[in-house]
């Protein structure tokens, strides 16, 4: 689902007001402004607020079973900016975030007798990059610094803006391990393991080719000093750009960005017979419903294979 920019309608109304204080709740929940922004703001403000104005719905009492109907349909007839109907998973997004407001309202003690239902979703085929591939994607990085990059998202899943906010102090040592001290979401922190040979890089880099300068000692920064005379830190769209070049030159074919690197970690993790937990707390996951729901491409092949891994420590021969 494309982000796009939330648009606050002009009029006023106690449904208005609801979703103002729902949102503010959002706020001191301390969920990350970009969640806010596309999970709840944008689909209460610039789809189910205007839908209210122009049937004359002032309040979540007025939400009958027909009215909600009607506001199912006109949502799975909603087209994006290129004119064609919306896929099902917007669809669903935005049901959910209707339905994560009025159940919000209900707690509050607002009369709500009806939600939108969500849509069945098909079964999404996730496309990853098996361990080849992301050391492909490592060799045809032109330098130092963004080949360490490319292994983390590899091999410790992180996101994009974990991976920009990593500060030099973040490798730590315990007990003669190595861990990445890493602030996730909701401010919620973990250490993610981190191997030997990949431990001995980082320590390299910082040593030999990190702009000792920073005065945010943030471990990866730009390659060229920016307006301020500083090498600034590297930003998310830094990041992109840097794997869309690297994909360019290994002449991989898949559409390979942050996110699928974590995708892929994630997927390898489980094929290989990581214990689903461990890798929800290396990810950052509260739950396992997210391994669930994302990771259901994972087939009886991979299951078989776990299994056999765990009773005879060896893969079966292809």
């Amino acid at each position: 689902m494309a982000q796009v920019s939330v648009v606050k309608p002009r009029t006023s109304s106690r449904m208005h007001q609801l979703v103002d204080d729902y949102l503010m709740a959002c706020r001191a929940r301390g969920l990350a402004p970009a969640t806010i922004n596309n999970s709840y703001g944008f689909p209460l403000l610039s789809i189910f607020l205007p839908w209210c104005d122009e049937n004359g719905i002032a309040g979540p009492e007025q939400l009958t079973s027909r009215t909600i109907d009607a506001f199912s349909v006109a949502l799975q007839q909603r087209r994006g900016r290129s004119g064609e109907p919306i896929s099902k998973f917007s669809v669903h997004a935005y049901a959910r975030g209707v339905r994560g407001f009025l159940n919000w309202c209900t707690r509050e003690g607002e009369q709500v007798a009806a939600r939108p239902p969500l849509p069945r979703l098909p079964r999404r085929v996730l496309d990853v990059l098996d361990r080849q591939e992301i050391a492909q994607l490592e060799a045809a990085a032109p330098t130092e610094r963004d080949r360490i990059i490319i292994r983390i998202l590899g091999d410790c899943g992180l996101r994009a803006e974990e991976l920009c906010s990593l500060r030099v102090d973040d490798v730590v040592r315990h007990d003669r391990q190595a861990y990445l001290h890493v602030f996730g979401k909701r401010g919620l922190e973990r250490l993610v393991p981190v191997s030997p040979s990949l431990l001995r890089r980082i320590e390299r880099y910082i040593r030999d080719v990190r702009r000792a300068d920073d005065r945010q000692q943030r471990l990866f920064t730009s390659l060229r000093r920016g307006r301020s005379g500083d090498y600034e830190p590297l930003t998310r769209s830094g990041i992109l750009q840097l794997i869309r070049h690297a994909t360019e030159r290994a002449e991989i074919t898949k559409r390979v960005h942050t996110h699928l690197l974590r995708h892929s970690f994630i997927t390898n993790a489980l094929r290989a017979g990581m214990n689903p937990m461990i890798v929800a707390r290396i990810a950052g996951h509260t739950s396992l419903r997210m391994l669930d729901q994302v990771y259901s491409h994972l087939n009886t092949n991979d299951t078989y294979e776990a299994m056999l891994r765990m009773l005879t420590d060896e893969s079966p021969r292809r």
